[in-house]
C-alpha cells in the first residue's frame, strides 16, 4: 500500500540540497568530474531520502499511480524512491553542462522541430508551457546556435532567481532572463506581450498552483486522479494572444529530447466560451504530461502531494 503525502503547498516545502551549496558543488565538479561527484553524491541522496518525509511518501504517492497505470511487476519500495531522488540529483549536474557549454545542439533531439522552424521563420515570439519533468534548464542550448532567441523562464520562487545568480557567474554570455512572479497581473503581461513581439520565447510550467492564492485551479485527471492545474499559465498565454506550444526536455542517455507540440496560435477565448475552453486546454495539458510521465516516470520532480485539495493545502505566508 502506498503511504500518504502530507497536505501541504508545494510551496511550503523545504528546499532541500539544492540552492545551498550550489557554489561549493560546482567547485568539486571541475575538480573531480561528474562521474567521480556522481558516485559520491549516491550516499547524500539516500540520507536526503530518508530524512526527508515529505518528500519520500510524495515520490511513493506519484510512482504508485505510475505503476497502477502501468502494471509494473515490483511493489514500489526504497529502491524506486532512491532512484527517483538521484535522477533529479543528477539533474543539477545536467544544469551545469548545461550552462557551461558542455550541452550543445549536437547533444539534443528534437521532436516536431519543424513547429519552431516555423515560428522562427514567422519572426514572431511564442509562450511555451512546461512542467517539473525532465530539465527545462537544457533549453537554454535554444538561446544559441541556430536559434538564437532569448528566453524568458517565469519562476515562482527566490530560489530559482538566486541559482540563475549562481549560474551567471558560471556563464554570464546566457541570453536567459529569469522573471520571479508571485502572480499573473497586467504589469507582467505588457512586459511580455512587448517581448513577445520582439520575436522572443516566454516560458512557464503549468504544473505548479499559485503560491498566493488558492482555488485558480482547474481540476483534470492526471495518472488516475484529479488533480489541480493553475489556470495562471494558459490565461496568460490567452493574455498575450500568441502561438502557444507544449515544450518537454527528457534525458534518453546522453541524449536530451526536446519536445514541442504546437497548442494553438493563440488562446484567446470569447468571454462566454472562457471556462470552457479554459478547461479544455488545461485538460489537454494534464493528458500530454501525463503520457511523457508514463514514458519517463523518474524524470517528473514534483516531491509534494499533487493531487491535493488546492483549497485545503497549507501555504507559505
Amino acid at each position: 500500500m502506498s503511504e500518504k503525502s502530507e497536505n501541504k503547498h508545494w510551496s511550503k516545502a523545504q528546499e532541500r540540497g539544492t540552492y545551498f551549496g550550489m557554489k561549493t558543488l560546482f567547485v568539486i565538479y571541475r575538480l573531480l568530474g561528474r562521474k567521480v561527484l556522481s558516485i559520491i553524491l549516491y550516499p547524500v541522496v539516500v540520507y536526503l531520502y530518508f530524512t526527508g518525509k515529505e518528500g519520500r511518501l510524495a515520490s511513493n504517492q506519484y510512482l504508485n499511480k505510475v505503476a497502477k497505470i502501468q502494471s509494473w511487476p515490483k511493489k514500489i519500495g526504497h529502491k524506486q524512491g532512491i532512484k527517483h531522488f538521484y535522477t533529479f540529483a543528477l539533474g543539477a549536474f545536467d544544469k551545469i553542462d548545461a550552462w557551461t557549454g558542455k550541452i550543445t545542439t549536437k547533444n539534443i533531439i528534437y521532436g516536431k522541430e519543424h513547429a519552431f522552424d516555423d515560428l522562427k521563420e514567422k519572426q514572431h515570439g511564442a509562450i511555451f508551457i512546461g512542467s517539473h519533468l525532465g530539465n527545462l534548464e537544457v533549453c537554454r542550448a535554444l538561446s544559441q546556435g541556430r536559434y538564437q532567441t532569448r528566453i524568458n523562464v517565469l519562476v515562482f520562487t527566490h530560489h530559482a532567481v538566486e541559482f540563475n545568480k549562481v549560474m551567471q557567474q558560471i556563464n554570464p554570455d546566457i541570453n536567459v532572463d529569469l522573471i520571479q512572479l508571485s502572480d499573473v497581473g497586467a504589469d507582467l503581461a505588457i512586459l511580455l506581450k512587448e517581448r513577445i513581439d520582439n520575436g522572443e520565447v516566454v516560458v512557464i510550467v503549468g504544473d505548479r498552483t499559485s503560491v498566493s492564492t488558492p482555488g485558480r485551479v482547474v481540476y483534470a485527471d492526471f495518472l488516475g486522479e484529479q488533480a489541480a492545474f493553475s489556470q495562471g499559465p494558459f490565461i496568460l498565454a490567452a493574455l498575450l494572444d500568441c502561438p502557444v506550444y507544449y515544450l518537454f526536455c527528457l534525458k534518453e542517455g546522453s541524449k536530451y529530447h526536446v519536445i514541442f507540440e504546437h497548442v494553438a496560435d493563440t488562446l484567446k477565448m470569447p468571454r462566454k466560451e472562457r471556462q470552457q475552453k479554459l478547461e479544455k486546454v488545461v485538460t489537454d495539458y494534464a493528458k500530454r504530461l501525463e503520457f511523457y510521465c508514463l514514458k519517463y516516470p523518474f524524470q517528473w520532480f514534483n516531491f509534494f502531494d499533487f493531487w491535493s485539495d488546492d483549497q485545503k493545502v497549507e501555504r507559505k505566508k
